[in-house]
């Protein structure tokens, strides 16, 4: 059998232009959506690129439905698209009361119409079902991107480029120096799941004959650091089901890291936003990581069902309903930024004169769990989202500059919706006045944040 050689290459080709824009948000993400929305409410045409069917990342690809469930009385936040997200969702019958806070958990199904919506009424030119592959640069100025799809090989150009797929993906393609997590250290990944066929009387009272409590998460594998408020808080946390799967022999013993909390109990038998598998080692920037956890997942997924059946009052007759379309990621790369938020200003309320939002006190990753019942809160550096290296581009999403700690806070979904919508209204003012990103002056961006319902300060 002959060699085969270890690389090929490809010949020159030529690459229509299929559309030229304003500002191209590229992955539709909290983040991203929230930053489309942004920019085409400052003003400016805006188009929207996204690798799958839908709108919504992480709410409706992965499933993850969870948006606020940091919110309690005393929470202060940012408000904009991201409680809009909520609002709308709501009025179009897309969400129901969260169990453990004073947010309302989003359908996953439901949002993809809530987004379809929301991106029609902005006049956002849609463009799903593509795949960012290259960006294309004049210098050290990125001008636009290549994708591929069915149709092949296409590019689009734009004034200003906003990175939301959630992985750096642009920015370090377009040569901006990233900080990407090592494997064994980044946060798990998980494959969310809903189930049907659950008795909501039943479940609900063992749930009440067995409250949880956020103290309890510090159990088995996990050990997690809280301020010590959390403690006694009521958490929709499920552990014992799949200790004692383990001590019977259905659960292998090394899978010790199953447990996690449930989402919305409905009156239908569902039980939604099972967050119950969590996969260390997993890399969302490697292929084929990604496929050996899809399939690891699953196959957990599945023994965690079966421990529910068996041990969970009510569960008997639980069944699988649905898979989040893809793994979820919250943890590879993130930019070096001209400011990168650190452990010290995401707990002691950091304060920035190019704040383009605020987020409540709520870490969530790394160990440590704070949730944000006392009022304070810190704002999100427009700096944080500003690569070095190129121009006409920012990032938004969890990908802005951070240390750890920050990434725990950042990471979470309404923070990439507050940093969204700043990156928007910054490539609006940066396109209406011809300054790039370095150089763009934030009080206007500020102004335009506030008439749009942002609370920065």
């Amino acid at each position: 059998m002959p060699t085969m050689p270890s690389y090929i290459t490809e010949p020159a080709r030529r690459i229509d232009v299929i559309r030229q824009t304003d500002v191209l948000v590229v992955g539709s993400g909290p983040g991203g959506l929230a930053a489309a929305l942004g920019a085409a409410r400052a003003g400016v045409e805006v188009t929207l690129v996204e690798r799958f069917g839908c709108f919504g990342g992480n709410i409706t690809v992965v499933g993850v439905e969870g948006f606020a469930w940091y919110r309690h009385e005393k929470t202060v936040e940012a408000d904009g698209i991201g409680r809009e997200f909520e609002e709308r969702a709501k009025a179009m019958g897309a969400a129901v009361p969260e169990s453990q806070s004073l947010s309302f958990e989003l359908d996953s199904e439901g949002f993809k119409l809530v987004a379809d919506a929301l991106v029609e009424e902005a006049g956002i030119h849609p463009m799903l079902h593509r795949q960012f592959v290259a960006p294309v640069m004049d210098g050290d100025a990125i001008t636009g991107i290549i994708v591929e799809s069915k149709a092949g090989r296409e590019a689009i150009l734009a004034r200003r480029v906003i990175d939301a797929t959630g992985d750096a993906d642009i920015a370090t393609q377009a040569g901006a120096p990233v900080f990407k997590t090592a494997v064994e250290e980044m946060q798990a990944a998980s494959v969310m799941f809903h189930l049907a066929g659950v008795d909501k009387q039943a479940f609900m009272a063992g749930i009440k004959a067995d409250p949880q409590t956020y103290g309890n998460w510090s159990t088995g594998e996990w050990q997690i650091e809280t301020s010590g408020k959390e403690d006694a808080m009521f958490s929709p946390f499920l552990a014992k089901p799949f200790a004692q799967a383990i001590r019977d022999g259905l659960i292998p013993k090394h899978l010790n890291t199953i447990a996690g909390t449930w989402g919305a109990m409905h009156d239908t038998g569902e039980l939604t936003y099972m967050n119950l598998v969590h996969l260390a080692g997993c890399d969302g920037t490697d292929p084929d990581s990604m496929t050996r956890f899809e399939i690891e997942g699953r196959r957990q997924a599945m023994l965690a069902i079966e421990a529910l059946r068996r041990y969970t009052p009510g569960c008997e007759g639980a069944r699988l309903r649905n898979f989040g379309m893809t793994i979820g990621i919250r943890d590879t790369r993130k930019i070096d930024a001209v400011h990168n938020i650190t452990e010290d200003e995401t707990r002691n309320q950091g304060r920035f004169e190019d704040t383009i939002g605020i987020y409540p006190e709520f870490i969530d990753g790394y160990g440590v769990l704070i949730l944000p019942t006392t009022g304070r809160y810190m704002q999100i550096p427009y700096r944080s989202m500003l690569p070095k290296g190129v121009k006409n581009l920012l990032v938004a999403g969890r990908a802005i500059g951070g240390d750890k700690i920050a990434h725990a806070a950042t990471r979470n979904m309404a923070c990439c919706a507050v940093a969204g919508q700043g990156a928007g209204v910054a490539a609006a003012l940066s396109v209406k006045s011809g300054r790039d990103f370095h150089e763009i002056d934030l009080a206007p961006v500020q102004r335009e944040l506030e008439r749009q319902g942002v609370r920065i300060y």
